[in-house]
């Protein structure tokens, strides 16, 4: 079990279970802390940081919100507060009420997706298993039918992409990737609904995915990443422009 000790600098200017989030993080980035580790009990923990256990609860609370801990109750190495390594969905979570918070322009995360999206197809091209093309499969059968909803259609396009980033084999591509697009997917619903040529979009976009998994099953990386940019810019200028 690792050991706390009081932060140096002064308290004064934070709340105090600011001070037990910084002494986890910093513990974390040093190496001190990595996952499956345990913090200290909360009762410990609370007296070396000079904070109250109500200060150590509210902490906890946040860094399970974030992904970073798991609580459990029971003796031993059974119970207590353990690093984790934070899953896709808190990592996802946290990214779509930053962008929506923070306004980032849609520009700017239409480039960040392209370079993350040509990286994980061209890894796909080279690893994708049977089974990852199974998946894709389902989901661009589902996709194919003309009378779709919208919603439906919007939620097997986010997993068709998540499903080609899985498909590289790298973790940190594959929970980037998620991200990014579900942050994008109720905007992007908000446009399917209104748009009046949608039968012309979704053909359009059934032939962008059909021909990004054709490359990637064909194990063709150049074709995959030529096809997946062309795919979210043209996606990207129909739902800008569409009427």
């Amino acid at each position: 079990m690792t050991t706390a000790h009081p932060l140096p600098e002064a308290r004064e200017s934070r709340r105090a279970f600011e001070v037990v989030l910084a002494w986890v993080e910093e513990r974390i980035l040093a190496g001190d802390l990595g996952v499956g580790d345990q913090l200290p009990a909360e009762r410990d923990l609370a007296q070396q940081l000079e904070v109250s256990r109500s200060a150590v609860r509210e902490a906890v609370r946040t860094l399970q919100a974030q992904g970073v801990v798991r609580s459990s109750v029971g003796a031993g190495a059974a119970g207590g507060t353990t690093i984790t390594s934070v899953p896709s969905d808190a990592l996802g979570r946290l990214l779509r009420l930053h962008v929506s918070l923070t306004h980032f322009e849609l520009p700017d995360v239409l480039e960040v997706r392209i370079a993350l999206e040509r990286l994980s197809v061209r890894l796909a091209a080279a690893h994708a298993t049977e089974d990852d093309l199974e998946t894709m499969r389902g989901l661009l059968e589902t996709m194919a039918d003309p009378d779709v909803d919208r919603r439906v259609f919007n939620d097997h396009d986010t997993a068709f992409h998540v499903a080609l980033a899985r498909a590289a084999g790298n973790r940190l591509a594959t929970d980037l990737t998620a991200a990014i697009r579900e942050s994008m997917q109720l905007p992007i619903l908000d446009r399917f609904r209104t748009l009046a040529s949608w039968d012309d979009v979704a053909d359009e976009l059934r032939r962008d995915h059909q021909a990004i998994f054709d490359a990637v099953a064909a194990g063709d990386g150049d074709a995959a990443q030529e096809q997946v940019e062309t795919h979210i810019r043209s996606a990207w200028a129909a739902l800008s422009t569409g009427a």
